[in-house]
């Protein structure tokens, strides 16, 4: 199955916002290849539609810069970048989800177990 389909819609709008964070994070990015790395990162596609509005809320939020470059012979492009804030965000969020994703890791094994032995 790939992975566009691989995972429920409600999971990937759960942590949408900082893979989007972590793309930004390896460099300072357009919109284009934000959704390239997310998709090589395993997500699927993400639509313009969901990205760019999102961007706008990271920007808006103080996690990420915007600033209009000229294009390499095309038209030109918003860059993001994270701001110092937005590698806190980053950090903080990395190590919640690490946690929750453990907690939900021992649920599922003992829900599994548990099952087993009935």
């Amino acid at each position: 199955m790939d992975s566009a389909r691989a995972w429920p819609a409600e999971w990937l709008r759960a942590v949408l916002s900082i893979a989007v964070l972590r793309a930004i994070d390896a460099g300072a990015s357009y919109g284009y290849a934000i959704a390239v790395r997310l998709e090589e990162a395993g997500l699927g596609a993400v639509k313009g539609g969901t990205l760019y509005p999102l961007l706008g809320r990271l920007e808006d939020g103080g996690l990420v810069e915007a600033e209009w470059r000229a294009g390499e012979g095309g038209p030109g492009r918003k860059h993001y970048e994270l701001t110092a804030e937005g590698r806190r965000s980053l950090h903080d969020q990395a190590e919640r989800w690490e946690r929750f994703a453990s907690l939900m890791r021992s649920h599922l094994l003992e829900t599994t177990t548990e099952e087993r032995d009935d």
